[in-house]
């Protein structure tokens, strides 16, 4: 005997006035922004938790407030997607099938190759945000872009941050 979820099809399916296929472009690009997203929020974290050094305490909690305003980002993304009516990530492997940037497993890490590494993933994250925006734009998807020009202007200032403590003056 076959069990109901294995019989159900899902319905995903909402009422948009997108085409067919800017639904499963826009919503396959923030599928893939959201496994960045988790990617750079668990980096972050990670960073974060394992920071040390003389100026621990500042690093600390800056990772820690950028790490909450990432981890805010992946409800809206993935909401956008499903207004859409289209699929957003399921699991760890269809975050890991869809990142496109790098994961950090190393054992020790030292403070400013951290905030370095963090400052290059905060600026790849800007450059696939940008080409999402242009395709939203392409299919008139003005509440998308709207969206993205926010976390656009948020991954900027993190990059800003980053960028002025790591910068070699």
């Amino acid at each position: 005997m076959k069990s109901n979820t294995a019989r159900m099809k899902p319905s995903w399916e909402t009422p948009t006035d997108l085409s067919g296929d800017a639904v499963v472009e826009i919503s396959g690009s923030l599928r893939k922004l959201l496994a960045d997203v988790f990617t750079l929020y668990l980096k972050t974290k990670n960073f974060h938790w394992h920071m040390s050094g003389k100026h621990f305490r500042e690093y600390h909690l800056l990772l820690d407030e950028q790490s909450d305003q990432i981890f805010a980002m992946t409800d809206e993304i993935a909401e956008r997607a499903r207004k859409l009516g289209g699929a957003t990530i399921h699991s760890i492997r269809d975050i890991a099938e869809h990142q496109r940037l790098k994961d950090n497993n190393a054992e020790f890490v030292p403070p400013q190759d951290m905030l370095t590494e963090l400052r290059g993933d905060n600026l790849q994250l800007t450059r696939e945000l940008r080409v999402t925006h242009k395709l939203c734009e392409q299919y008139d998807d003005v509440a998308t872009a709207s969206l993205i020009e926010n976390w656009i202007d948020e991954t900027e200032r993190r990059t800003w941050f980053l960028s002025e403590i790591v910068a070699d003056r």
